[in-house]
């Protein structure tokens, strides 16, 4: 009977022990899993930041919420590149030359053949040329795939919330405005339900979104993310 309860209270002492090691290590446990999840998700945010920067650069200032737009965009699109040799020096500054005139001087040699005035000016090896590149070789690291932009890291299959609104200001200019989000319960899913409530209560109470996004449809703050 003594042995029995021996080995009872060794298991009552077990129990206890990993109850407090759960309640000490599942917190820190937990916050780590979170920011490393929260990095990746970030580091996807800010892509889909990228992208979409280019995309109104070229789209009159506007936004798509559409990933099957931003991704071919991506995938197709080129953008230019200046080349440039040469720079003006201070003097060249102070005789009024600057670079479009410069460059109106080296065009006009280049296509009549004559360098007469162009060397007098000091620009015979002033160049600006433009060219092409893809969007992919640019603003993305080499073997970047387009595709993965619209899914959340961790996410199972999720796709980020995107949305654009186009508004007015009071003096009735333009304002175009992007917002990209996902939840807490999207990319920490799998980790400890009660933690994620909290961190989710608390944002409401501090009225926030709880989850990680870009951008907002209530207030022009040029794209900042929440976490910056």
């Amino acid at each position: 009977m003594k042995a029995v309860i021996n080995i009872l209270l060794g298991l009552c002492v077990c129990a206890l022990v990993y109850i407090c090691y759960a309640s000490i290590m599942g917190p820190i446990e937990f916050e780590q899993e979170q920011k490393f999840r929260e990095k990746k998700v970030i580091a996807r945010l800010m892509d889909i930041r990228k992208a979409q920067q280019e995309y109104r650069m070229r789209n009159e200032g506007k936004y798509t919420a559409s990933f099957d737009t931003l991704i071919e965009f991506v995938k197709t699109q080129k953008i230019p590149f200046i080349m440039k040799e040469g720079v003006l020096n201070d003097k060249q500054l102070e005789d009024g030359l600057n670079e479009r005139k410069a460059m109106a001087i080296v065009n006009k040699a280049r296509k009549t053949g004559n360098w007469a005035e162009a060397k007098a000016a000091g620009l015979e090896n002033f160049k600006r040329d433009t060219m092409w590149v893809a969007i992919m070789d640019t603003i993305f690291p080499k073997g970047f795939d387009a595709d993965s932009l619209r899914y959340v890291p961790f996410g199972n299959g999720a796709q980020f919330e995107m949305a654009t609104k186009n508004s007015t200001t009071k003096s009735g200019a333009p304002i175009y405005l992007l917002e990209v989000k996902t939840p807490y319960d999207v990319y920490l899913n799998g980790l400890d339900q009660q933690e994620i409530a909290n961190m989710k209560d608390l944002q409401i109470k501090l009225n926030k979104y709880p989850g990680l996004m870009v951008g907002s449809l209530e207030t022009p703050n040029n794209n900042a993310g929440n976490w910056e």
